[in-house]
């Protein structure tokens, strides 16, 4: 099934443009235009190419993604030249929620959903019962979704608190050193620092904050999605942060004791 009559006439009014603006830019009769946008004429690899270099999209999205069904924030990722296609990787849809008002809610996953969203990230219906929330000061035209953590691996972020992110859809565009929640099938949700090694060889290496916390990789293929930490709410004042002198001695005299063990049950 095609996409293209249906596309171009949103992309069109998502413009504010006319039929005749529209087709005087791409040099054809404001008759031809609408025989597109209307399904009555089957355009040309010309005509094609001639759509995808003016809305700056890929013949694949507007053939074969229906995009009245995305969300807003996806939408505004493709009209500012981001477009999955151009980079020959699948389209990831996000399951939503938008409120009264028509703009997108943030989702809340709490502690408690947190199982339940590995499975359920996908389905609309699963997504819907999620609690909701708006934070005024966010843009309009991107995705958010806040996650609670659990543990100490990213202190001074305290246990419990609740972390906001932003809707990565380029995987390959994610910064090394930066913090992002991500979603993979084994470990569900994790809040880590990310080493992108995607091009290199395939992989993320997660790492946490708490240096007591080993980076570990995996591989991007166990990846479901992938949100950028924009801020975190919590009840608790995050703790000062030890100094880094006084960690390190304390995990070397550690790891001195746990030889010093090891020695003597070696020798017993």
């Amino acid at each position: 099934m095609s996409y293209f009559s249906t596309n171009i006439k949103l992309l069109r009014k998502r413009k504010g443009l006319t039929q005749d603006i529209v087709a005087s830019s791409l040099d054809m009769y404001r008759s031809t235009l609408s025989g597109y946008e209307n399904e009555v004429a089957k355009p040309s690899i010309e005509v094609l190419l001639a759509f995808s270099d003016y809305y700056n999209i890929a013949i694949d999205t507007l053939i074969k993604v229906d995009l009245s069904i995305l969300p807003e924030s996806q939408i505004s990722q493709i009209e500012r030249g981001y477009d999955i296609y151009f980079k020959g990787e699948k389209l990831r849809v996000l399951a939503s929620t938008i409120g009264e008002d028509n703009e997108e809610n943030i989702e809340l996953v709490p502690e408690k959903a947190k199982a339940g969203y590995t499975g359920g990230f996908a389905d609309p219906e699963y997504i819907k019962v999620l609690p909701t929330f708006r934070l005024p000061f966010l843009s309009k035209e991107k995705k958010y979704r806040s996650f609670q953590i659990n543990g100490d691996s990213m202190l001074p972020i305290p246990d419990g608190a609740y972390i906001t992110g932003e809707y990565v859809q380029n995987w390959h565009a994610i910064k090394s050193g930066k913090p992002y929640i991500v979603l993979t099938i084994n470990d569900g949700i994790v809040f880590k620092i990310i080493e992108n090694n995607i091009e290199k060889d395939g992989t993320i290496k997660l790492i946490s904050l708490n240096i007591l916390y080993e980076p570990y990789e995996i591989p991007i293929s166990q990846v479901r999605e992938i949100w950028s930490f924009v801020n975190f709410i919590s009840g608790e004042l995050p703790e000062a942060n030890q100094p880094k002198d006084e960690l390190l001695k304390s995990i070397e005299e550690l790891k001195k004791d746990v030889k010093a063990i090891q020695t003597r049950l070696d020798f017993n």
